[in-house]
């Protein structure tokens, strides 16, 4: 899997519609990681993120609908951190995934487990219903208390998003901090050399 080279950012592991938008980002010299690359890396994302069974195989046109998902949940996010109207197309995207949702968990009894619920659907609908999930935690947060704490990274080129900690909080990691402060306490130097 390409895994992100960054600590998870703050919020994405209590929110899996933070985590999704995070799971492409731009890197330092123009290179990107991206967690759903493949069918089988967007498997395991789904899967690590417990959206479903882990014997779960994700086909090509399920990992599509996947990252059309995060497309639009970037463009919503963006725009919701820019305070801009987002485009109706990503809106009506998530919309969709909210209401394509499968049926309920169905009960379920082995000799090991007793009577349980479990999410034993073809593979689309497992998809479906994570993508629900996904969907309903985003609407969730960008129209609930956290809304104004959601803000995207200020170092370039990091484009994730987080929850801020704190009012003054303005980048995703402390990695992405520190490449900010090295890059100006640079240019402090460069400017009093060709000034002296």
């Amino acid at each position: 899997m390409s895994r992100i080279p960054f600590p998870t950012a703050p919020g994405a592991d209590d929110h899996p519609s933070l985590a999704l938008v995070n799971s492409a980002v731009t890197l330092p010299g123009g290179h990107e990681a991206d967690e759903l690359g493949s069918p089988a890396e967007a498997t395991a994302w789904l899967v690590g993120h417990r959206l479903v069974p882990a014997e779960t195989t994700l086909l090509a046109y399920c990992q599509g609908q996947l990252t059309t998902l995060r497309g639009n949940l970037r463009a919503i996010f963006t725009a919701r951190v820019a305070g801009t109207a987002p485009e109706p197309e990503a809106v009506e995207g998530v919309n969709r995934a909210l209401v394509k949702v499968p049926s309920a968990l169905l009960l379920h009894f082995d000799d090991d487990s007793g009577l349980h619920r479990v999410p034993r659907h073809p593979v689309t609908q497992l998809v479906e219903h994570a993508m629900a999930q996904i969907a309903e935690d985003a609407a969730a947060l960008l129209t609930g208390g956290q809304a104004g704490m959601v803000a995207q990274c200020e170092s370039e080129p990091c484009d994730r998003f987080f929850l801020r900690t704190h009012a003054r909080r303005c980048w995703c990691s402390t990695r992405c901090g520190d490449r900010v402060r090295a890059a100006r306490a640079y240019a402090r130097k460069l400017e009093r050399a060709q000034a002296g």
